[in-house]
This record gives structure tokens, C-alpha cells and sequence, in this order.
């Protein structure tokens, strides 16, 4: 009886992977996004604590160190955040600790309670992530179903904390390499998207709704119009990147003690709100999240300096060591970016202020796909078209750059074949200053696209 049930299964392995997958991606879906709610709702009150205390910003240094020190003690095994998960898919070695939950937990929200310009997308994937990888010791996984395991809790945080099932199923599936997407992980990540996303909600999660008013036909001028916008928004995600890696190392450089680093951020932050304030000007929109600016680039023009102002209270505080995440400030960027472009474009600027909302992060994440999806998820379905367009072209004009270290290059983004592949992007500065001759030895031959 027992052969005829294997015989069965090997004759349907369709059924054997949907019945493995399914309870598995169930539970990672349960947990990473009752994490995820825990997480937003400890954001919104320490949010709705420092708007109400705007005088906290003097204590930021002194939170700095505070998370800083804690990481520095019991954090250096998980400090990498999303680039260990994505060096864990990719090389699998040793399990992701569970402490890395808690850790980016209470780093994340420490550092909006006293205003420091992060995001929340990397602690909601790392919370994901780590929970999903205790299962990998319960069920006695083999590496290649841990690969799936990590990029379904991916999906899960990255769905759960922005109500983006299917962008965040496929950002799950893309960030991983660029170029090259491994199917075999579709149906749980799909999954566990999905389910997170519905476990945010039972939870009581609400996520902030944005409205695009008018909208531009499709034509020849419009498409023209939002591929130059593209180009904008792929060299704003390549600047965001650029400057925060490399304040980073610049920090790393010179500061050899690490709490000391967001000490040194947290410093700049508030001396730069309080001599702004100073000189009549509100920098308190550029520091947290920033939700209440999004919103209002959706409904009537911004200041077209404050994508720029938002992009340099982000580096300073990402650079530093503050832990958040990367998206939410780029999406602040491009909608502010968007809605300042508009009227130069011609186009309404509700409709460029979303464009530029998903498309900025395209570029900098290297995920065009998932970002399309997003806008429609989040916009509507007849946003679609120019979505793709700026998203392609801001994927394309921010080259091989990005907020992930640890993302491989699988195929380069402007030819069928490439000696790049398998290379992290982390080491793309050393790989162009070798000679040819080293590079095509450390790459080994060149191979087709698509195959592992």
C-alpha cells in the first residue's frame, strides 16, 4: 500500500510539492506577518511619540549609541540584515539567528522614536527571514528547500508590512540576482505573500491609502514623457545607493569603534533639523518615515527640493548604522521627485508623483517587476503601461548599483550573456579595477542566461 502511495506521487510530484509547500508557507506567512503587525503598530506609537516631542531629536546620538552598542555586543552574527539573507540563499552555511528578529525589532523602532530617517521594509524582511529559517531545523530541510524557506519570509515580511501581496511574492522571487529569477519558488512564495498579507489584516494593520487623481491617456508624448522621468528616478535610486554605501565605508574608515558611528550620524541629524528650523524651514518632514509628505505629493505640489532633502537625512542616518530599512525613503523620494517633475512634463502630478513612488525603488533595488506590480496593487490597474515604462528605464539608468550588496549580478542588464555572473554587486568596484584577463578567470566562463 505503502509503494502504491510513492508510485502515486511520482506520477503526480505536482501534488507532493503543493502538499509540502502549502503548510509550509502557511506558517511562515502566519508568523512573519504577525511579526510584521507587532512591528507597525510599535512604529506608529513611537512615531506618534516623537511628533508629539519633537525635542527628541537631541537625544538621537545617545539612541545612536544605544543601538549601536547593542548590535556591537550581541547583534555582529545579523548585522548584514538583508544582504546575510540573501548571501544565505544564495550559500547556504549556518541558520539565521533567531535573535536577529528582536534585534532589528527594537533597533528600527528606537531609531523613528528619535528621528532618524529609515524606513521599515528591511525589519519586516529580517523579521520574516529569521523566523522562517527556525523551521529549517524543525523539518530537517535540505539547503535547497531552505533557499525556498528564506525567500518565501522574505515575501512574507516584504507583503505583510506594505499590503502588496503579489509585489511582495515576485520582490521575494527578484531581489535575489538581477537577471534571473528562480521559479521553483513561485507557488510558495506566492503563498506566503498572499497569506501574510491577510494575517496583517486580521491582526487590525491599516495601510495608508493613496489616491491618484488624473490620469494621462496613453500616447506618444506620454510614454516619451515618462521614460525621461524614468531616467531621473534610476539616477536618483543610484545616487541614494552610491552615497550610502559609500558613506558608509567612509564611516567604517575613520570611526573604528561601531557604536560610535550612529553616534556620529545621529549628531549631524539633529544639529541639521535644528539650524534649519532655525532659518524657518520644517526639516521634521525628512526625518521618520515621512507618510504625511507622501500623501500630500499625491494631492497638491511639494517643495522640489525635498526629495533631495529626503535623500541626504537617509544617507546620513543608513550610513551611520541607524537600522531600518531603504524602501519607504525611496518611495518618499520618487513621489516628491515625481511631483516635481510634472509640470516640466506636462503631466498631472498625482499620477507622476506614484510613477515615480515605485520607480525610484525599481532602480535602486534592481526589482522592476515587483515594483510594476506594486503600482497597480497600490494605484489601480490603469497605471500599469507608464508604470512599466519608468519603472524599465529607471532599472536600466541606475546600472549595475544598488541598495543590496549581496545581490548577484545573473545576468547583465544590457546584453544576453555577461562575464558578471554570480558576481555580488558589493564587489563590482573590485571586479572593474582588475585587468581583463583577471576578471574573465574570476568569472569563469560565461554561461546561458537563466541556468544556475
Amino acid at each position: 500500500m505503502r509503494s502504491d502511495r510513492f508510485k502515486f506521487f511520482k506520477a503526480f510530484p505536482q501534488l507532493a510539492y503543493i502538499g509540502k509547500w502549502m503548510p509550509i508557507a502557511c506558517v511562515v506567512a502566519v508568523l512573519a506577518g504577525s511579526a510584521s503587525a507587532f512591528f507597525l503598530f510599535m512604529l506608529d506609537a513611537a512615531t506618534r511619540w516623537r511628533e508629539a516631542h519633537p525635542a527628541m531629536i537631541w537625544l538621537l546620538p545617545a539612541a545612536g549609541f544605544a543601538v549601536g552598542w547593542v548590535y556591537h555586543r550581541w547583534g555582529r552574527a545579523v548585522d548584514a540584515g538583508n544582504n546575510l539573507l540573501i548571501d544565505q540563499i544564495h550559500d547556504p552555511t549556518k541558520m539565521v539567528p533567531l535573535r536577529m528578529a528582536p534585534l532589528v525589532l527594537g533597533g528600527t523602532v528606537v531609531s523613528h522614536l528619535f528621528g532618524a530617517s529609515v524606513g521599515r521594509e528591511g525589519t519586516a524582511v529580517q523579521m520574516g527571514g529569521a523566523l522562517a529559517d527556525q523551521l529549517t531545523r524543525l523539518l530537517r530541510l535540505a539547503p535547497e528547500d531552505r533557499r525556498i524557506l528564506l525567500m518565501a519570509g522574505i515575501s512574507a515580511g516584504f507583503a505583510s508590512v506594505f499590503g502588496t501581496p503579489l509585489a511582495g511574492a515576485i520582490f521575494g522571487l527578484e531581489v535575489l540576482a538581477i537577471g534571473r529569477m528562480r521559479y521553483d519558488a513561485l507557488f510558495p512564495c506566492v503563498v506566503a505573500g498572499l497569506v501574510a498579507d491577510q494575517v496583517g489584516m486580521a491582526w487590525g494593520v491599516h495601510h495608508t491609502h493613496y489616491t491618484v487623481g488624473a490620469m494621462a491617456p496613453i500616447g506618444v508624448w506620454s510614454v516619451l514623457a515618462v521614460a525621461v522621468a524614468g531616467v531621473a528616478f534610476g539616477l536618483a535610486g543610484r545616487v541614494f545607493s552610491t552615497a550610502t554605501h559609500g558613506l558608509g565605508a567612509l564611516v567604517r574608515r575613520f570611526v573604528a569603534y561601531p557604536p560610535l558611528r550612529p553616534v556620529l550620524g545621529g549628531g549631524v541629524v539633529a544639529v541639521a533639523v535644528w539650524a534649519l528650523g532655525a532659518a524657518q524651514f520644517d526639516a521634521h518632514k525628512y526625518i521618520g518615515l515621512g507618510i504625511p509628505t507622501i500623501v500630500q505629493s499625491f494631492e497638491m505640489p511639494v517643495a522640489p527640493w525635498d526629495f533631495l532633502g529626503k535623500l541626504v537625512f537617509t544617507v546620513v542616518s543608513l550610513g551611520t548604522g541607524f537600522k531600518g530599512g531603504e524602501v519607504t525613503p525611496l518611495f518618499y523620494i520618487g513621489a516628491t521627485l515625481g511631483n516635481a517633475l510634472a509640470p516640466l512634463l506636462h503631466l498631472p502630478f498625482s499620477m507622476l508623483a506614484a510613477i515615480g513612488f515605485v520607480a525610484v525603488f525599481a532602480g535602486a533595488a534592481n526589482t522592476p517587476l515587483a515594483t510594476i506590480v506594486m503600482a497597480m496593487e497600490l494605484f489601480g490597474p490603469a497605471i500599469g503601461p507608464l508604470a512599466a515604462v519608468a519603472c524599465v528605464m529607471s532599472y536600466l539608468c541606475a546600472g549595475h548599483t544598488g541598495i543590496y550588496h549581496a545581490q548577484r549580478v545573473g545576468a547583465g542588464k544590457y546584453a544576453a550573456t555577461t562575464p558578471l555572473e554570480d558576481l555580488r554587486l558589493g564587489d563590482m568596484a573590485r571586479h572593474r579595477a582588475m585587468t581583463p584577463k583577471a576578471q574573465a578567470g574570476e568569472a569563469g566562463p560565461e554561461k546561458e542566461v537563466g541556468r544556475p
